[in-house]
């Protein structure tokens, strides 16, 4: 890891982001939603806790993973991504100058939406564990898809599916399905289901099972980079 090829990278990351006003944009998606629901439960009491984590899970897929999506699709689009991966920046070295910038956004995102509807559920070791993992899982499946695309309109079609797949997986609960519907049992194996079964139970084991997504989410952005070094 070269920290000053990382340094050269986040700088020009973040100089890209400030002039493109789709990416401005996408902060403030979270934050406009937090609004929306806390005008909705004003003075209600504290926010039910599948909202927060709506919340949650929309500042992680449609910052952090359609940023990352956006930013590896548009390096791909201009031709300028296979040029950094042939250049003396390592694997490393590109991931970790790429997801520094996508951090800062996400944090300051997530950060001011949950102050808004109310951060006090999340403080705690299980919960900002669970959060850490959950940022990754996305992080590395935005960088794997904006790999596996070829432009940003390309990249922009897998946005919404991994939003409400991923993002949204708590609103199925609301669909009035029984319990025991294949749906549902599937639906609570997903991250963000597994986040808020962990305070339910006060258990260790969601964290497991969400360490197995990002694991998975690494392999599947690995094998991408490996597809994209390789073509011609």
């Amino acid at each position: 890891m070269n920290v000053q090829r990382i340094s050269a990278i986040f700088e020009k990351d973040m100089k890209d982001f400030t002039k493109n006003i789709s990416m401005l944009m996408m902060p403030l998606i979270s934050i406009v939603l937090a609004l929306m629901y806390d005008r909705m439960g004003a003075g209600e009491g504290e926010m039910p806790l599948f909202i927060i984590y709506i919340l949650v899970g929309v500042t992680f897929s449609a910052v952090t993973s359609m940023f990352m999506m956006n930013m590896m699709a548009e390096e791909k689009e201009k031709k300028t991504l296979r040029g950094l991966i042939l250049s003396p920046a390592s694997f490393v070295d590109i991931i970790v100058g790429k997801s520094l910038v996508t951090g800062v956004i996400t944090l300051i995102s997530l950060i001011i939406s949950l102050l808004i509807i109310g951060i006090d559920p999340l403080l705690n070791i299980r919960a900002i564990l669970g959060l850490v993992l959950m940022f990754l899982f996305f992080l590395m499946l935005g960088i794997g898809v904006g790999l596996f695309t070829t432009s940003i309109a390309a990249a922009s079609a897998y946005a919404m599916p991994i939003m409400f797949l991923f993002g949204f997986t708590p609103m199925i609960e609301l669909l009035g399905l029984a319990e025991d519907s294949i749906a549902i049992k599937i639906a609570d194996v997903f991250p963000i289901m597994q986040a808020i079964k962990m305070h339910d139970t006060s258990s260790w084991l969601p964290l497991g099972i969400i360490t197995m997504w990002v694991a998975a989410a690494a392999l599947f952005m690995y094998v991408c980079f490996k597809k994209t070094r390789t073509d011609d």
